[in-house]
């Protein structure tokens, strides 16, 4: 499985390609409070029951995706029944990731020879991942969501443990944005083929393991503590913009019973 990756925050789309690095972002780690009005991007499990295609089948399927992909990233069928392809995953992390500290970033020839820079040391600290990162994977047919995860976080050097990540396909369906969990075991890559090349009608994302609450016991005494240092910073920001606020407003109050005493009545 190869990596390639474009990635993107509030301030750039989708499509602009920045370079692989990590970000602090204010946002807080904790999940947002649901509204009682319903939500255009709901979760829903949807049971799907497929049968293994053919060889001939697959052939089919694979010329007509190539006919429609646009932008030379077809997919590539083998002899022996498998087929090889690229899908693009998004990913919106709330939560800071535990990364190695003061080490390089990966080289080619630690790729080349499978060297893991995060081996080398036992300092870690945590990074919030930019927003709506978008990683593009070179994967094949037999490639299954628990790969795509261990690559996605192998690619950042993230030694978080993989369960608490999960991986999402989304989809738009009668106006809604619906975001369905994908087993471990599932293949990525056969279902952008059954979809399509168009990431509008399905699309992949990269989330959060959310199982209820937030599980404590799953973060270390570094992770905790450094979460209580961006809770702090979180609060003085915000402190700080209420602050601001009201003084303008403060300001143009006092403007206006300047103007109001100097005026004759």
């Amino acid at each position: 499985m190869t990596v390639d990756s474009s990635m993107s925050s509030g301030y750039c789309s989708l499509d602009e390609e920045l370079e692989d690095c990590f970000f602090t972002a204010k946002t807080t780690f904790f999940r947002n409070v649901q509204s009682k009005q319903p939500s255009k991007n709901v979760c829903k499990a949807v049971e799907e029951t497929q049968h293994p295609p053919t060889l001939q089948e697959i052939k089919q399927k694979i010329d007509s995706y190539n006919s429609r992909e646009k932008h030379c990233l077809g997919m590539k069928l083998s002899e022996d029944g498998t087929y090889t392809g690229f899908i693009k995953v998004h990913l919106k992390l709330r939560r800071p990731v535990t990364v190695p500290a003061g080490i390089r970033p990966q080289s080619i020839y630690d790729a080349i020879k499978e060297v893991n820079p995060a081996a080398t040391t036992d300092k870690r600290t945590s990074f919030y991942l930019p927003l709506d990162a978008i990683k593009q994977l070179h994967i094949s047919s037999s490639t299954t969501v628990s790969e795509v995860i261990q690559g996605l976080l192998k690619k950042f050097m993230v030694v978080d443990n993989p369960q608490k990540f999960a991986l999402f396909k989304r989809i738009h369906k009668d106006g809604q944005v619906l975001f369905q969990k994908l087993s471990i075991a599932d293949c990525p890559l056969y279902l952008r083929l059954l979809a399509g090349p168009d990431t509008d009608v399905l699309s992949f994302v990269l989330k959060e393991n959310e199982t209820g609450e937030v599980e404590w016991d799953a973060f270390s005494i570094p992770e905790l503590q450094n979460f209580l240092t961006i809770l702090e910073k979180e609060e003085q920001d915000k402190i700080q913009q209420v602050q601001k606020k009201y003084n303008k407003f403060r300001q143009k109050l006092e403007e206006a019973l300047r103007e109001s005493q100097g005026k004759p009545g």
